[in-house]
């Protein structure tokens, strides 16, 4: 039977990638990957490093398919992402059953770890589902960028006896989590902290990158700063990558 790896591999430094990953690295005959078109050569150029560093004791083959475009205008939004998902999984199943032996292992690598905020599991589970193709799955898990986030500030996500809640942009532009002290964002296109100048920010872009940039403090006086730092970088690259936890006092 085929088998299918989901390797997690860290939020951006090679060095991340874990024991494990390597070992699976080295088992693999295909990689495959979604092309999004959007992504910049950087984050191509670091996949291939990885490959290069750790993919060595076999010879492997890279199959790119074209990640569809998702509607990010759709008032509905769940449904628009299971539209997207369901056009991802037609893309995968071609790619598998195209280039994938009976006996041949592949492998999809993710950015971060496979369990946070990565549609992948999602789509593998929706192509078995169909009953088109059978393969057996194994997720090594990553280094995420939350975990990266709060290493590179030297703190803990959470205070002494308190949950934490990891969310999006979108749903904290909303409200702030009921219950909660401290809350991870992730996914937030609209600098929603603006909104919560009465908590502390520790704040990540491109994390374990060499461009990584960290700010942190209370966002009554970060939050400008912020701002236009986030502004600057993503005209100059293009893109940006953050993350951030923000912190209420008990």
């Amino acid at each position: 039977m085929r088998e299918i790896l989901v390797i997690g591999v860290g939020a951006g430094d090679p060095e991340q990638v874990t024991m494990q990953g390597v070992s699976a690295l080295n088992r693999v005959d295909v990689f495959f990957v979604l092309d999004k078109g959007e992504v910049k050569q950087e984050l191509v150029d670091l996949r291939s490093e990885i490959l290069r560093r750790y993919a060595t004791s076999k010879d492997y083959r890279v199959v790119v398919g074209r990640d569809p475009e998702r509607d990010r205008t759709a008032s509905a939004y769940v449904e628009a992402v299971d539209d997207w998902r369901r056009r991802r999984a037609d893309v995968c199943t071609e790619m598998i059953a195209s280039e994938l032996g009976e006996d041949q292992v592949g492998a999809f690598l993710v950015w971060g770890d496979p369990s946070l905020y990565d549609s992948t599991l999602a789509i593998l589970d929706d192509i078995l589902a169909r009953g088109e193709l059978a393969f057996a799955v194994e997720v090594i898990p990553g280094i995420s960028s939350v975990s990266t986030l709060a290493a590179r500030h030297k703190v803990g996500l959470n205070q002494v006896g308190r949950p934490i809640q990891i969310t999006t942009g979108r749903r904290l532009a909303a409200c702030w989590p009921e219950g909660v002290d401290d809350v991870v964002v992730m996914l937030d296109a609209q600098t929603a902290f603006t909104e919560y100048l009465d908590a502390d920010i520790y704040w990540g872009a491109y994390l374990g990158t060499p461009d990584e940039i960290l700010i942190s403090g209370p966002l009554r006086e970060v939050a400008s700063e912020i701002e236009k730092v986030r502004a600057e970088a993503r005209d100059r690259k293009g893109w940006i990558m953050d993350t951030y936890l923000l912190r209420r006092a008990r």
